[in-house]
């Protein structure tokens, strides 16, 4: 698909479009009401108000997006994305009054607001500035959600209207203690400093730490706000992978739902050019900024199994050497036999993740020491997401594989 095929394509949902140059690096994040219509923008004249947006329109070559349920939700992944990424021609706006901050207190219970600062307090952090006064405070409110704070200057003698509403923990009359109101504000500043892998860490190590403790009641609470920020960052606005991962947890006997899955897949033409993919799914939706791509090095010959073990082995290897949060399930397509390799890999790493094969031929899932196949239902909701991690595992591979074989034939002597 052509680019201006890819930009016609698009939704006329709020979100979030990364646009990428030649080696695949983004170069410039955006958010928009309408993806379509705000995409499109950029291609329908020649001359822009700034120069620096007719040398990003030159050097894009490929688009990608995320869809959110609004336009605030779109202002919170935008910045967290720029934050990551860096992209080039995202200018941060001048440290000018005029614009809003996110501004966190250091009381004790530190308040978080908006405000357009004359002057810095010390102690205080400042998030911004922001175009839109309007849309960061949908935006806050969002988050509020997630991680209820105070805004009170003065505490009342009794829980406030916020308390009721689930936007605030009432720490004036000592309904949540100072830890976990910290830990609320800690998780907050991840999402303003764009640190989402931390915060993902964080909130999974709190979970197990409460459900291993039989605190049941927050280990659900910390589970809802670990799939709320997951829906958040993954910019999608359809819930229903909420029910594909609890469906997968119970059908395969996961310790939980897995948010992020990783799958593997293998492609050859009788033993030459060998590759192997890795697809990364993030609540259900592609995170293709975690896909990876493997040129087979030490399998000669056609060998699927030992394949898929080289390719296993390095990116584990890899995650174990950075220190880096592992997956919640790793899928290969494949049977029993491309899954005894795999599994021998993570055993000899001493890696302990889940693991499953998927085989095409009956969509049977296969899972280690366990003689029996699964046979889902056609219709299961769990079924249809780990063919759709297995499907887009193959058609990384595939891709990879006919680039390299186009190289080699057109390759001057």
């Amino acid at each position: 698909m052509s680019l201006s095929e890819k930009i016609k394509a698009l939704p006329l949902t709020s979100g979030v479009y990364l646009m990428k140059d030649a080696a695949g690096k983004i170069i410039y994040v955006g958010k928009a009401v309408s993806l379509r219509k705000r995409v499109g923008s950029y291609f329908r004249s020649s001359g822009h108000e700034h120069i620096k947006t007719d040398q990003l329109v030159r050097e894009i070559a490929d688009i990608d997006i995320l869809e959110t349920a609004s336009e605030a939700e779109a202002l919170i992944l935008e910045a967290s994305l720029v934050k990551q990424y860096n992209p080039k021609y995202n200018i941060d706006l001048k440290d000018d009054k005029s614009y809003p901050y996110i501004v966190i207190t250091d009381d004790e219970f530190p308040r978080v607001s908006i405000a357009r600062p004359r002057h810095r307090q010390p102690g205080y952090l400042y998030y911004g500035p922001y175009v839109d006064a309007k849309l960061i405070r949908e935006a806050l409110v969002i988050i509020r959600k997630i991680f209820p704070f105070c805004t009170c200057k003065t505490f009342p003698t009794s829980e406030c209207l916020n308390y009721h509403l689930g936007l605030c923990e009432a720490p004036c009359v000592g309904k949540v203690c100072r830890e976990n109101y910290s830990r609320n504000i800690h998780n907050i500043r991840l999402i303003l400093e764009g640190k989402k892998d931390e915060l993902y860490r964080d909130l999974k190590r709190a979970m197990e730490d409460c459900a291993q403790n039989k605190d049941y009641e927050q280990a659900a609470k910390t589970r809802d706000q670990l799939r709320a920020i997951g829906a958040l960052y993954s910019g999608t606005k359809d819930a229903n992978y909420f029910k594909e991962v609890e469906q997968l947890e119970r059908a395969l006997s996961l310790p939980r739902p897995p948010e992020r899955i990783e799958a593997f897949d293998i492609s050859t033409i009788y033993g030459q050019q060998s590759v192997g993919s890795m697809v990364s799914f993030l609540n259900g939706r592609p995170d293709k900024n975690n896909y990876r791509r493997f040129r087979i090095k030490t399998v000669t010959g056609i060998d699927d199994f030992q394949m898929i073990a080289e390719v296993v082995r390095r990116r584990y290897t890899r995650l174990k050497k950075e220190g880096a949060a592992f997956p919640d399930l790793v899928l290969i397509d494949g049977g029993k036999g491309q899954l005894s390799s795999a599994v021998e890999e993570l055993k000899k790493l001493k890696v302990d993740i889940p693991i499953a094969s998927l085989a095409k031929r009956e969509e049977e899932i296969f899972l280690p020491g366990k003689r029996d196949s699964i046979k889902l239902p056609a219709q299961s909701l769990a079924l249809k997401l780990v063919q759709r991690v297995r499907d887009e595992a193959h058609r990384f591979a595939i891709t990879y594989h006919r680039k390299l074989r186009a190289k080699k034939t057109f390759k001057l002597p």
